[in-house]
């Protein structure tokens, strides 16, 4: 029986340690599977997953040079079926003007405008400047301070 990378075979648990079983896949040939390549889950106790003389499917993982077969029993299992996480609601006001795309700071995304560095500054600042603004009328704590400057 000559083994190939990726190819998912049965065979038969003949060995069990701390840290992987021992599985007999017959012709004189045997592979180990890592604790890790056990379970989906984190596997403490390997006890738990399978016993001596159990018939598992595996999936060839590595076949070492020096004739050692690395196998994996989680890889061999049928894919998870994927669950969609529930969407969390964006806390951005909804966009109402459709007519031109644009960033969250103004700038048009049309690459058919060229703009200078200077403008798309200027532009920056005028955006920014009008933000702050709305936060100080939210929030009139809200001081801003130049740099270096002792309050």
């Amino acid at each position: 029986m000559q083994l190939k990378i990726g190819e998912i075979v049965e065979g038969k648990v003949s060995g069990i340690t701390k840290f992987g079983a021992f599985v007999d896949l017959g012709e004189n040939t045997s592979g180990m599977v890592h604790i890790s390549e056990v379970a989906r889950t984190y596997v403490n106790d390997i006890n738990e997953h399978v016993k001596l003389n159990d018939t598992v499917k595996v999936k060839v993982l590595n076949i070492g040079e020096d004739g050692k077969i690395s196998l994996s029993i989680k890889r061999a299992l049928d894919p998870e079926p994927r669950t969609e996480r529930p969407r969390r609601e964006s806390r951005r006001a909804p966009r109402t003007d459709f007519s031109k795309p644009s960033d969250s700071f103004g700038f048009s995304s049309r690459k058919s405008e060229p703009a200078s560095f200077e403008e798309m500054l200027s532009r920056f600042k005028q955006t920014s400047d009008d933000k702050f603004s709305d936060l100080k009328r939210k929030n009139p704590e809200v001081r801003r301070s130049k740099r270096g400057a002792k309050e």
